[in-house]
């Protein structure tokens, strides 16, 4: 199973990158995680349009594979403690697909992107950054994949 993550952002502050570089070389090689980044769209001031959001989600959907399962961040999505992540890892490993994650824009996901979706996922009922999000999944991934092998990084 290989793993990437599809965001809306292409510019993180450099704190984003060091942080999620450093999560994200820690997962396993056999996944073959990747960043692939989407520009995000320009918005006018006060545009209330779903404009940006659905051409950020064209180009989201034009990368995916068909095969993929595709797990959307959203902050509507189901919570999970770190315990029920690595069980829903241990899933998606079984299924034997690759697996996609999806971060939308300052808008969130397209109306198409959630419905292509086949799991909604909650890293909190707070908004959060989106460069935030990236640091926090890339963590809660590694943190996840350290339960399931007994790695010490998790001590529960």
């Amino acid at each position: 199973m290989h793993i990437r993550l599809l965001a809306v952002g292409d510019r993180q502050p450099s704190w984003v990158d060091d942080a999620f570089g450093r999560y994200s070389t820690r997962l396993p090689r056999e996944w073959k995680f990747q960043l692939d980044a989407i520009p995000t769209v320009r918005r006018r001031k006060n545009d209330r349009s779903r404009q940006a959001m659905d051409a950020e989600g064209a180009s989201i959907l034009a990368r995916l594979q068909p095969a993929e399962q595709v797990v959307m961040l959203d902050e509507g999505g189901r919570q999970l403690d770190t315990k029920g992540l690595a069980g829903k890892l241990s899933d998606w490993q079984s299924d034997g697909r690759d697996l996609c994650f999806l971060i939308g824009g300052p808008d969130g996901l397209s109306e198409a992107c959630k419905q292509r979706a086949d799991f909604s996922w909650s890293l909190s009922k707070l908004t959060l950054p989106h460069g935030l999000v990236r640091v926090l999944f890339a963590e809660q991934l590694y943190r996840a994949w350290s339960l399931q092998t007994g790695h010490p990084y998790h001590r529960a």
